[in-house]
């Protein structure tokens, strides 16, 4: 394998990819190759990449039969973090699906959270390397129904609000993953509210017209998401690829 590093990226849906990161990769010189998974296209050899991305999607970890390649997905998460020891990053049902792969228990949340809204970090957080220099109490975008409600055996809860008590997991060898959005960029918002399913949480949960003003929210605060997204991504890959 070449010095150059290479990415591996699981999407579910194609304006859910890894957003502000994209350009971040490409500062680094690494390759990544999507795998559109809701269009049939097939998982790869994990050997060859050094490390999994696994991004949201409107679908949940349970609806195997709707979406059998979430069966598929799940065992590649597995071995990609179990057996090959790859660093991994997931991102909304991608945070899902690694507490699912590993054995942990996902469901319907307690309440939708939809906005821009505070997480808190554990102690654990706090001592978390990929959350290094982040504030305790962490603005961000949240847009998710389902949640992790048990975590797997070997990752620790890093961050929680109100409604979601397991909002990120992690240990100290770069697997990590967030319930909420650290990835948007501007068009994230006007993108996603095309989507039936997200526009639908978006208006049960913010009142019908609301994405307006959410929109408006989200582009005050993109600049803090982004530099925030910056020192997760420069700290993850610090621990994964020691550079």
């Amino acid at each position: 394998m070449s010095d150059t590093k290479k990415l591996l990226v699981f999407q579910h849906l194609a304006v859910e990819h890894p957003g502000i990161f994209r350009d971040f990769f490409n500062a680094d010189g690494f390759e990544w190759d999507i795998v559109e998974l809701d269009k049939g296209e097939p998982i790869p050899e994990l050997s060859d990449y050094d490390a999994l991305w696994v991004m949201g999607g409107p679908m949940d970890v349970w609806e195997e039969v709707q979406y059998p390649w979430l069966v598929k997905e799940k065992l590649a998460i597995r071995r990609a973090v179990l057996e090959l020891n790859m660093p991994f990053v997931g991102i909304c049902l991608g945070h899902q699906l690694l507490a699912d792969a590993l054995g942990g228990e996902v469901g319907p949340g307690l309440q939708p959270e939809v906005g821009v809204m505070y997480v808190q970090l554990s102690k654990a957080g706090q001592q978390n390397p990929v959350l290094k220099d982040l504030p305790k109490l962490l603005l961000c975008l949240q847009w998710h129904s389902a949640a992790v409600h048990k975590p797997p055996a070997g990752l620790d809860i890093l961050a929680s609000s109100e409604a979601c008590q397991i909002q990120a997991l992690g240990n100290q060898r770069a697997v990590f993953s967030s319930q909420f959005h650290v990835e948007i960029t501007e068009s994230t918002v006007t993108e996603w509210s095309k989507i039936p399913a997200y526009r639908e949480a978006l208006e049960k949960t913010l009142g019908k017209g609301a994405i307006g003003a959410f929109a408006q929210q989200v582009e005050d605060n993109i600049q803090l998401f982004n530099d925030n997204a910056r020192i997760m991504y420069l700290n993850w890959r610090k621990q994964a690829f020691g550079m």
